[in-house]
């Protein structure tokens, strides 16, 4: 039962009545709801009536609604999410984040998680309140991370007790206060992003150099104490300074701050220029606004501390500042051990159990930051001379094009980098661009080799002259940089968290519709080698995400292709044919395929693949309009045969979660399903699909006498991966018009397909659509390992590297005992150094894996391994040296094997048992 509504609060008032409240004039008389506590936290909050009416009644509705057992065990902390939600609701805030914690006595991590469960109906927590406690999170994430790595570096920085003749004043807890407000100051006043967990790590180590060249050297560590005795010694304040003018003194102390931060960057695995790029054009100038200046030795803490109050009571969020106390709010969940990765030490039985911690979040992002830059170490800025001959080869030469229109969206893009982040980060931006351009034409070569191979032509003046193409692509490797850099604090735990800078961030820079940015991401995965499972999952869930919304929405060439598709003269009303859905999807499409589409000839049927050669239109006779039917686009077909996958892979999922009891309900809701998305395509305009999904699925239910309710399938829908509360809380109904999903099935959904709907509860429904193939991800390998043929009893694996794969780009980590054993060939190994030796052999080889384009019911491609022993041939397994050990000639029977093996793909099936007999 709720809790009754009590006349007064008058204890709560008179315990609230101020002592000297009687020189005041009487205040107006306050109305008082709820219960004494309610009334007392209401007080302590300083929230308004309208704040204290409407929590309350929120109140009320959670405590009437099933379990509500759990609420009124829980009344303060209740209350303080009610208030929290209502005061967001009513855009009147008047208690810090942190104030609420301290009033309810309860940390972050156990509010949110606790807001989480208060959302039992769609309509408790609205949109407003789901966008505000992400970005608490995510700056409380960031904040956490940085924290935990400022204690861990100070601790290498500082001697826990410094010699004698240190002064009181410099104590260790002085410094780190100093120190963690100062970095906190600077955050707030130069960043504009709260969740840019790179540029904050690059801020607070401009932060420690500042502090570490104040200090004296008896206080430091090596090698930081070296440093700054190096730069006394050369550039010492004793040095008379008759005849130095400002310029030399200038010149020393920017010597002095490029020694400590080289040291720093070398310690931390940073990029030096970067770091020195925001120390010199966003730290420094900082300093000289709240008006620090070095020559004055350490700020006053005090100082700092007001003017970050300032900030933090106006963004009312969090008080960073409590860390440094260790205030059990901002304490996180601990991680059970049941999570940590355990690695069983068979070798030796006796041994304790060994746990690898995670990566520190830090850490992983400096690391996949370096993989990146020494991948396109190698790569320039501008075209190369291939990419040179490919242009002059064009029947019109791009070259000058390409390089004005690099030229231009590298200004729009430095511009809209720092309104994003901040004015003193342009030249941030500036940086991540040029990264991105190398790889734009890195791919780009790769690319046009690729085509060259396919095609035998050299002739690309179509596709290189071709403007959404160059935009698409060069937004594609933008993209992949600032993945990279956008790594967020909570994405330790595998996954995905956005941050501002987060696609679709980087389409609307180059005002890029999505649609044409989908065209260029596979043919960019299978032209980039580099690329690692994880970047290349982030790249599929941008296209995914095009998929489900971004290609929909208003202004999108995709509903022009489809007019187009159907006002083809002699042409099914269907952008694909649902005969096709059960067929295999291709993927020899290519990017030219899709962007010089249509080019899918007539006279192939249909259901069949595209043609690829239709890609090179310069290398081929055009064809004549009057004695061919209008071509179909390829970009257009292969996006629904996607979209068909996509939308089944996602409605299988949730109907297992609810509906696997009614397994003959799945084919007729993705029958009404692809139906919808098929001829009443105009529902998905400024729409998800995932709205479609759940409409259909509750529409088909309800003619069926299926008890599912709208509640139930939203749950169930939270829990699935890649979802945003926002899809079903906030539907489009008429223009400019949101409500919930179940405003939208009842006036819109349900409106347009009701006659659709009712025939499936008819004796003749509607003929069944096909179930899409379910094909292998194109750019997925197997690791399982596999027997070598001709009676070998071996087994090749993947290579297992001592590096992690996190966020795309490979990082150091820990090698288990067991992974360490790389190659068991039947003999006991000795020493370390026959280990080195496969190390060295296998780092040696330029074997380069490449990834099958072909998905189909074609044999799994064969691993391919090659050891080079020494620069010794040994391809044929005929030949051994004598002072081979059977260890050597172990492997270079294996290095045969695989020699035979690769010949055996080549050839038709007939030749294998003739191959192995050689």
């Amino acid at each position: 039962m709720p809790p009754k509504l009590p006349r007064r609060a008058g204890a709560a008032r008179s315990q609230r009545a101020s002592p000297d409240s009687g020189s005041a004039p009487p205040a107006a008389p306050r109305l008082e709801i709820g219960e004494a506590d309610f009334v007392v936290l209401c007080d302590a909050l300083k929230v308004s009536d309208s704040v204290r009416e409407k929590a309350w009644k929120t109140y009320e509705s959670l405590s009437a609604v099933d379990g509500a057992v759990a609420y009124n065990k829980k009344k303060k902390e209740t209350w303080g999410v009610c208030i929290f939600i209502v005061a967001i609701d009513l855009d009147e805030m008047t208690f810090t984040f942190t104030e609420l914690l301290k009033s309810i006595s309860i940390s972050v991590c156990t509010f949110f998680q606790f807001l989480k469960e208060v959302d039992v109906n769609m309509d408790t927590v609205s949109t407003e309140v789901d966008s505000t406690v992400s970005r608490l999170k995510k700056k409380y994430d960031v904040l956490l991370a940085l924290y935990h790595k400022f204690e861990r570096t100070c601790g290498l920085i500082y001697l826990e007790q410094p010699s004698s003749e240190i002064s009181a004043e410099l104590s260790s807890v002085l410094v780190l206060k100093n120190y963690w407000i100062t970095f906190l100051l600077a955050k707030g006043k130069v960043l504009q992003v709260e969740d840019d967990l790179v540029i904050s790590f690059q801020l607070l180590l401009c932060v420690l150099v500042y502090f570490i060249k104040l200090s004296p050297p008896a206080m430091l560590k090596e090698p930081y104490k070296s440093a700054v005795t190096a730069v006394a010694v050369n550039g010492s304040a004793r040095t008379p300074r008759r005849g130095q003018n400002r310029n030399t003194r200038t010149s020393k102390q920017i010597d002095t701050d490029t020694k400590v931060i080289e040291v720093l960057c070398k310690e931390h695995d940073c990029n030096l220029d970067e770091v020195k790029n925001v120390y010199f054009t966003s730290f420094i100038p900082f300093l000289s606004s709240i008006g620090i200046v070095a020559s004055n030795g350490l700020p006053e803490v005090e100082v700092l501390s007001k003017q970050y109050d300032e900030l933090y009571l106006k963004n009312k969020d969090i008080d960073a500042r409590l860390f440094l106390d260790h205030d059990e709010t901002l304490q996180p969940d601990v991680i059970p051990c049941s999570q940590l990765e355990r690695t069983p030490v068979k070798n030796n039985p006796d041994e304790e159990l060994n746990f690898i911690l995670p990566q520190t979040p830090v850490r992983a992002a400096m690391n996949n930051i370096q993989q990146l830059i020494m991948i396109l170490n190698s790569a320039t800025d501008k075209p190369s001379d291939t990419l040179i001959m490919y242009f002059n080869n064009c029947t019109v030469n791009p070259k000058d094009s390409i390089l004005k229109r690099v030229e231009s969206l590298e200004h729009i893009f430095k511009k809209k980098f720092a309104e994003a982040v901040g004015q003193g980060c342009a030249e941030i931006g500036s940086q991540r661009y040029k990264l991105g351009v190398r790889l734009y034409y890195r791919v780009m070569e790769s690319m046009l080799k690729s085509e060259e191979e396919r095609l035998s032509v050299q002739n690309f003046s179509k596709l290189l002259n071709d403007n959404v193409f160059h935009t698409s692509l060069l937004a594609c490797a933008i993209e992949v940089v600032m993945a990279t850099y956008g790594r967020s604090a909570s994405q330790s735990d595998g996954t995905s968290a956005e941050t501002d800078l987060s696609f679709p961030w980087i389409l609307n820079v180059f005002d890029l519709k999505a649609f044409d940015f989908y065209k260029v991401i596979e043919s960019f995965i299978k032209a980039e080698p580099s690329l690692t499972r994880e970047m290349i999952k982030h790249l599929e869930r941008c296209e995914h995400r095009i998929m489900e919304s971004l290609a929909w929405q208003s202004g999108s060439p995709l509903f022009d292709l489809i007019k187009q598709s159907k006002e083809r003269e002699g042409q099914t009303d269907q952008p694909e044919p649902t005969s096709t859905l059960n067929l295999p999807l291709q993927h020899n499409h290519t990017a030219a395929d899709l962007y010089l589409s249509p080019v899918r000839s007539p006279k192939k049927k249909a259901s069949g693949p595209p043609p690829s050669a239709s890609s090179t239109p310069d290398a081929q006779p055009a064809v004549t309009p009057q004695t061919q039917k209008a071509q179909k686009s390829t970009s257009l077909s292969l996006f629904y045969k996607k979209v068909y996958l996509l939308a089944y892979l996602r409605l299988h999922t949730l109907f297992f979660r609810l509906l696997s009891d009614h397994p003959d309900l799945e084919p007729l809701i993705w029958t009404l399903f692809q139906h919808t998305l098929q001829n009443e395509y105009e529902l998905m305009r400024d729409r998800h699909l995932d709205q479609i999904m759940m409409c259909s699925m509750y529409g088909i239910c309800k003619v069926k006498n299926v008890d599912l309710r709208f509640k139930i399938i939203v749950s169930a829908y939270k829990e699935l991966p890649n979802t945003n509360q926002e899809t079903f809380k906030r539907v489009l109904i008429r223009e400019e018009q949101y409500d919930s999903i179940i405003v939208f099935y009842n006036l819109v959904f349900m409106q347009k397909l009701k006659t659709n709907i009712l025939q499936y509860a008819s004796n003749r429904p509607p003929t069944l659509s096909p179930i899409p193939h379910i094909p292998r991800s194109p750019y997925q390998f197997s690791n399982s390992p596999r027997r070598v043929p001709a009676g070998n009893n071996i087994y090749i694996s993947p290579l297992k590297s001592p590096y992690k794969f996190s966020d795309g780009f490979q990082s150091p980590t820990k090698m288990t005992p067991r992974s360490r054993i790389l190659v068991s060939i039947g003999e006991s190994f000795g020493t370390s150094e026959k280990f080195q030796k496969i190390n060295q052999m296998v780092c040696n080889s330029d074997c380069q894996l490449k990834r099958s384009a072909e998905v189909s019911a074609a044999p799994k491609p064969l691993k391919r391994l090659r050891f080079d022993i020494e620069g010794q041939d040994e391809a044929d397994g005929s030949k051994h040296l004598p002072q081979e050990s059977k260890f050597q000639q172990k492997l270079a029977e294996m290095t045969s094997t695989r020699t035979r093996m690769q010949k055996q793909k080549l050839n038709d099936g007939n030749d294998t048992s003739a191959s192995e007999k050689k």
